[in-house]
């Protein structure tokens, strides 16, 4: 489970710096706060003078701690494939890091307290589980390490469901830092965890996605399907978890991440596209450009989501340059890809001109003043000036992307890119020189813009990988439906059930745990305190909480005079009336902040619930109740690269009488 958090992988080496990082900014964070209330409580100058010179230095840390945390989640590099010389990088996000939590005091005092278990005999559940929250903090960059995750998230509502009552807090933290900016963020509550674990499904999704070769069609197959499950994982965290006080789970900043996903999957469906090579025909050439034009399209787009205030602030330089530069660069694509369909190709007699002339339609959204399409196509003289500021417009935007790469420290590093970019460059410009004249007066027109178009659009998709089955740690407390949390129980309870004439006096209903009804108030086990409403729990040594109404039938068909052991439980008002203290609300934590979030959402019944007197009719045979009382309970050119080479009757009629158990109104179905 999970990868050797020691092995001195690349990845490994980035997490553990993150780590330490978050460290050392939590400790900073710390400082300015004690220093900046002190400020708030002095009002001796020598010491305001003190801690002011202070702040600055602590404020000065925290910069160039953020600068370096900025910095890793500029090593793409580290999750790029190893082969990988060919193509542009690609963006992966960082794995959210936290902190140990230590589950086994606190659940076994619950279990003693709320189910009235031994909670030592849960140790080993209780140890499996936090053995599976330690393997999720390392897991494998491969379909295995998303399973690990989402085996995770599918024990989470189990967890929470068995031990996390609205009414009274664990007392357990769970701290997760920021992956943008370093801040810790701590709640009491599993929502965080939830919203955590989904949020690093994605980013191994998108490690996985920029780890796949992208020389082959398989790789890119793998790319792109990855991209667009990071997505879609990021959109359900987004509509699912909308209070999540974490800078990197903001709505606006999960938008960005889902819109950078889905460019970079469309990215790999243009490169899958051009992998064979493009074909040097005028159709193919026009295609390719509009392609192009869409990746540029929707990088732009990212590009704009990422300078957005509050975005912008926490975004690491790097990713707004990146998505800057393949905006100009396949941008400057596209009119490569259209220069080089009018420069290279005249409409021949054999040619198709209804076609060319739908195809070159389609292209522009606004023609040259005065040129239609069939004049762009028959006429030299027009399909060379168009041609040519198409070839102008590609080395300008070639060279803008040049220029905004050559800002950024952290993408210089990147020697691929910068290869890629000059190739893209010099093919433009040898373009260019092959169809200059220096004869001939030269006209500068403006080239149009071309429209962008897709055949294969990225879309949002939930991995099948993200919801698994999984058997809960603890079976053993009983169905998670009945035995929760928010359920109240009294205490286990030992009732003697002596059969008379092998009638019990009462019957059972439900699958499992079944529950008394019908109770005949003048039988051995009601004197003895068995309720209308009961849970069976136990017959004699023989747990029951799992069994259906055949199987406890059968444990009682045969008791003797003498009568057999059962234990029982009554449910408790599920709704008392709430405290209105500290414990009734999630305390959250963000960096030196302290804010609250009531993250719990606590249903009350208003309607007051009558008490139900029930009619006791004829008996009939113990053994025939079997059938009758058992209830039902109720998803060619190549691309430039940098690569040199019912309750039963009675047996007698009796009179009516009101059900005896207080309890009978919260217990019943």
């Amino acid at each position: 489970q999970g990868c050797n958090p020691f092995a001195q992988t690349g990845r490994s080496k980035l997490q553990n710096k993150r780590a330490s990082l978050n460290q050392q900014i939590i400790k900073q964070m710390r400082m300015r706060a004690g220093a900046e209330n002190l400020l708030r409580a002095t009002s001796n100058n020598k010491v305001k003078e003190m801690v002011l010179l202070e702040l600055s230095y602590v404020n000065s840390n925290l910069q160039l701690l953020t600068g370096e945390l900025d910095g890793l989640n500029s090593s793409v590099d580290v999750y790029q494939n190893s082969q990988e010389t060919a193509n542009i990088p690609l963006i992966a996000l960082g794995l959210k890091e936290t902190k140990e939590v230590d589950f086994s005091a606190p659940f076994k005092d619950f279990i003693s307290e709320h189910y009235s278990e031994d909670g030592s005999r849960y140790e080993d559940e209780i140890a499996d589980l936090m053995d599976l929250r330690q393997a999720c903090r390392t897991p494998s960059r491969t379909e295995a390490g998303v399973e690990l995750l989402s085996k995770y998230s599918s024990h989470l509502p189990l967890v929470e469901s068995r031990f996390f009552s609205p009414n009274r807090p664990t007392g357990i933290f769970f701290t997760w830092y920021d992956s943008f900016t370093g801040v810790p963020v701590c709640q009491q509550n599993l929502s965080l965890e939830k919203a955590s674990v989904l949020f690093n499904m994605a980013a191994l999704y998108s490690q996985i996605g920029t780890r796949s070769n992208r020389q082959s069609a398989a790789g890119l197959e793998e790319a792109i399907s990855s991209f667009q499950k990071a997505a879609g994982i990021l959109n359900h965290l987004k509509e699912t978890y909308t209070h999540i006080p974490s800078y990197d789970m903001s709505p606006a900043m999960l938008s960005m991440l889902i819109r950078l996903m889905l460019a970079q999957a469309q990215e790999c469906l243009f490169e899958k596209t051009a992998l064979p090579g493009v074909r040097n025909h005028f159709s193919s050439l026009m295609k390719m450009a509009q392609e192009a034009a869409k990746v540029s399209e929707i990088y732009d787009q990212v590009h704009q989501s990422m300078i957005q205030m509050p975005i912008k602030d926490h975004v690491p330089f790097f990713w707004s340059t990146m998505s800057q530069v393949k905006t100009n660069h396949y941008r400057s694509m596209a009119h490569y890809f259209v220069a080089s369909a009018l420069l290279d190709h005249e409409l021949n007699p054999r040619d198709d001109e209804d076609q060319q002339e739908k195809t070159l339609s389609q292209v522009y959204d606004k023609f040259p003043e005065g040129c239609s399409p069939m004049d762009i196509l028959k006429k030299k003289e027009e399909r060379d000036r168009i041609g040519k500021a198409h070839i102008r417009r590609a080395i300008l935007g070639h060279e803008e992307a040049l220029r905004i790469y050559s800002l950024c420290h952290n993408l210089n590093k990147l020697d691929a890119l910068q290869d890629i970019l000059r190739a893209s460059h010099q093919r433009s410009l040898n373009k260019y020189s092959e169809s200059e004249n220096e004869e001939e007066f030269t006209d500068y027109m403006e080239a149009p813009d071309i429209l962008p178009k897709t055949e294969h659009r990225a879309e949002m998709e939930f991995p099948a990988a993200a919801k698994v089955k999984v058997t809960d740690f603890f079976h053993k407390l009983g169905p998670v439906s009945v035995f929760s949390a928010k359920q109240r129980w009294t205490a286990p309870r030992t009732v003697r059930c002596r059969p008379e004439d092998r009638d019990v006096g009462f019957t059972l209903k439900g699958e499992s745990p079944v529950q008394v009804v019908s109770l005949d108030p003048l039988c051995p086990a009601a004197a003895d305190g068995l309720k209308e409403g009961d849970y069976i729990v136990a017959v004699g040594d023989t747990d029951c909480k799992w069994m259906s109404v055949g199987d406890v039938m059968r444990l009682l068909k045969d008791v003797d005079e003498e009568g057999i052991d059962i234990q029982v439980v009554s449910l408790m008002d599920s709704n008392p009336p709430m405290r209105h203290n500290r414990s009734s609300k999630s305390a959250t934590f963000s960096g030196n902040l302290p804010k609250t979030y009531s993250m719990i959402c606590l249903a009350h019944n208003d309607q007051d619930k009558s008490s139900k007197s029930r009619k006791v009719a004829k008996k009939s045979s113990f053994l025939s109740w079997g059938l009758k009382n058992k209830l039902k309970s109720a998803s060619t050119l190549s691309l430039p690269t940098a690569d040199h080479s019912g309750a039963l009757p009675w047996n007698k009629p009796r009179p009516t009488f009101p059900s005896s158990s207080p309890y009978n109104d919260g217990a019943l179905y």
